[in-house]
């Protein structure tokens, strides 16, 4: 985009989105301003590339002269400097628009409240089985901008959006868009269900008569023009996924429906469903000690999820760990989930919430005070059979920086169990 060549860019927040970004932006001859609340963030490479970078308290100063806004997906709308920035009609795009707008790449976005990462993986197996060039981003953890001049032009984009990230998209436009689901979460950030299902339906939004939605079987009337192409758990599929649980197998036949839309066929989808082992933090099979069966399911962040991970295990009486810091939701379906002999372990700022739900329910409980004490009290009820599952239905972020570090904790002290 040559006109951003020597205009003056703020990029709100520097964590892996925001310094892709602000990289991207230097190299394209952008006169970039970074700001992020972390004093002690090391930006010394952007600093390199030409980077004014500002750190700490938020000042309206940085928005004098600002041509465009790009925020990073972790900084809320109502930041102040982003919320200025729109009262003063300056741009303001998330990282995804930004990225969306370099890339003349076909790009096949997946949304949802649950299942993204798996699905998004899945479908670059898919791809890569049909030996068609693929890259993988977005939420998945890999930022749309960092491919900008590093991507083969004939690749296919399959790019994971969270609903921080569609916020501010106004001209993405996926050839194949995925919708899995839609149910309750991140009310903390949005406010109300229905604001959060907005900002996940702007993936079909710029589509037309040449794009393809791929939405579940009976989901209501989606925006844009898109062709619509709908999917069950149950659909008939070129083979059976190997990674376990019927939410898995949603997981498939979305993947596989838009699959087949990008004109990939059934035998590469069929070699990538038998082959893919699945995502690490989702359901994921940590070890099996005298007989009890111990899965990393840290992903679990919400209700739905765990309510998914919860019925992954028809046959096995669980013992789910669950708490962390909750998103306003109510736990009365969870504690609904739960089977005869069914035990949960309750810990973090959730967890007088999370226990109301299950006195009320009759579930059996332990309140526990960490991760360690709650693998502890599950070891030692858990009989051979038995699944010891890491479901948490909440955030991590009252004892650990992410999913990703509370499932590797997990994952270490199930290995180190005698």
């Amino acid at each position: 985009m040559s006109e951003l060549e020597g205009r003056r860019v703020l990029v709100v927040g520097l964590a892996r989105s925001g310094r892709a970004a602000a990289t991207v932006l230097a190299e394209l001859g952008a006169r970039v301003t970074g700001y992020d609340r972390d004093e002690s963030l090391d930006a010394g490479r952007l600093r390199e590339l030409g980077v004014e970078l500002h750190l700490g308290r938020e000042e309206e100063t940085l928005l004098k002269g600002t041509d465009l806004v790009v925020k990073s997906p972790g900084v809320p709308g109502e930041t102040p400097l982003v919320a200025s920035a729109r009262e003063r009609a300056i741009p303001v795009w998330s990282e995804i628009e930004l990225g969306a707008r370099l890339l003349a790449n076909p790009i096949l976005g997946v949304t949802g409240t649950n299942g993204k990462t798996t699905t998004s993986e899945l479908l670059g197996a898919v791809f890569r089985a049909a030996d068609r060039p693929v890259e993988v981003a977005g939420n998945v953890g890999r930022p749309l901008t960092s491919l900008v001049g590093a991507v083969d032009p004939g690749a296919w984009i399959v790019c994971e959006l969270s609903s921080f990230q569609l916020e501010d998209v106004e001209t993405l436009r996926p050839r194949v868009a995925v919708l899995l689901n839609l149910e309750p979460d991140h009310l903390d950030r949005h406010g109300t269900f229905e604001w959060y299902a907005d900002t996940k339906l702007r993936i079909f939004e710029q589509q037309t008569e040449d794009d393809t939605a791929v939405v579940p079987r009976g989901f209501g009337a989606v925006p844009g023009g898109a062709r619509r192409v709908d999917f069950r758990f149950d659909d008939p599929l070129p083979a059976e996924p190997a990674i376990p649980g019927p939410h898995n197998r949603e997981n498939a036949a979305a993947a596989t429906a838009a699959a087949r839309s990008a004109g990939i066929g059934d035998d590469a989808i069929a070699e990538a469903l038998r082959t893919f082992p699945g995502v690490a933090h989702r359901i994921e099979s940590v070890r099996e000690l005298d007989g009890v069966r111990y899965v990393n399911d840290s992903k679990a962040t919400n209700v739905a999820a765990a309510r998914r991970a919860l019925a992954a295990f028809p046959e096995s009486r669980v013992h789910v760990i669950l708490g962390g810091r909750g998103k306003n939701e109510p736990y009365a379906p969870l504690a609904g989930s739960f089977g005869p002999g069914d035990r949960a372990y309750v810990l973090g700022e959730a967890a007088d919430e999370i226990a109301a739900a299950l006195d009320e329910a009759g579930v059996p409980y332990v309140r526990v005070g960490d991760l360690t004490a709650a693998l502890n009290e599950a070891r030692r009820a858990a009989q051979p059979g038995d699944v010891v599952l890491l479901s948490p239905a909440c955030a991590s972020f009252d004892q650990f920086r992410d999913f990703e570090h509370r499932g590797d904790t997990f994952r270490r002290l199930v290995r180190e169990l005698g």
